[in-house]
């Protein structure tokens, strides 16, 4: 029995440093890769419900530019993303009214050049630059307000509330709004009416210029009249001088 075990343990040993050599021999697991760059679309479109953003991001090229300084910038960015409730809740033809540079600028006004936090936003001095911002000469900014977990964005022309974060991690953030974010620098002066006429009397139908027109027109007549007798009575008296000179002549 003795003799066994010891013919058993060369065995055993050369088993044991045939099965280290053949684990030390497996190529370790790779480490894992860094991550691929940040793409804006692509978070969007995860998103599901923001196709005609991704299309005016696409066709104005703001797109890329934001995934290019992105993935370059130490600011980093934060989007507005209107849904596509937002754009179909927007008086028919507003979009198509827009020349080419009008829809890059709004575009551009839904993009900030920098990270924020729903609670940075809450804290931010207003107003917050974008984008757009210095376009034409015009602020193109946004203001921000609100309490607790709820932020507002307002452009002085509309306001929203920012909804829920598609993303949020640093660089990048993308929060949800529920209206296409108008910059009052484009849309402002669709506030403005027109200058309305006059008032019209409610006993007449005659707006108060007209009755102001009518009472000049009313007041000039006597002065007219009392002219017009003055003519009639200087020529009489001239017609009396004839008379008389002619009776003394004959």
């Amino acid at each position: 029995m003795a003799i066994t075990r010891l013919t058993l343990a060369p065995l055993l040993l050369i088993a044991a440093v045939i099965l280290s050599t053949e684990t030390s021999a497996q190529p370790a697991a790779p480490a894992p890769g860094p991550a691929g760059p940040i793409n804006l679309t692509a978070i969007l479109e995860k998103g599901g419900q923001f196709t005609t953003f991704i299309h005016l991001l696409k066709i104005t090229q703001v797109g890329e530019q934001v995934n290019i300084q992105v993935n370059s910038s130490s600011e980093g960015m934060t989007v507005f993303a209107p849904t596509d409730n937002a754009f179909q809740n927007l008086k028919a033809g507003t979009l198509n009214k827009l020349t080419a540079d009008e829809q890059v600028k709004l575009i551009l006004y839904h993009v900030s050049p920098k990270f924020y936090t729903l609670d940075d936003l809450l804290s931010v001095s207003n107003p917050v630059r974008t984008q757009a911002s210095g376009r034409d000469n015009g602020v193109y900014g946004l203001n921000f307000t609100g309490e607790a977990n709820q932020v507002n964005v307002s452009t002085g022309y509309v306001e929203t509330r920012v909804s829920n974060a598609l993303r949020s991690q640093r660089p990048l953030a993308v929060y949800v709004v529920d209206m296409v974010l108008l910059p009052g620098e484009m849309f402002g002066e669709h506030k403005l009416s027109p200058i309305a006429p006059a008032p019209k009397s409610p006993t007449t139908g005659v707006s108060d210029d007209d009755t102001k027109s009518n009472s000049t027109k009313k007041a000039a007549a006597p002065a007219d009249k009392s002219a017009s007798g003055e003519r009639r009575a200087g020529l009489g008296f001239g017609f009396g001088l004839v008379v008389l000179c002619l009776k003394f002549l004959f």
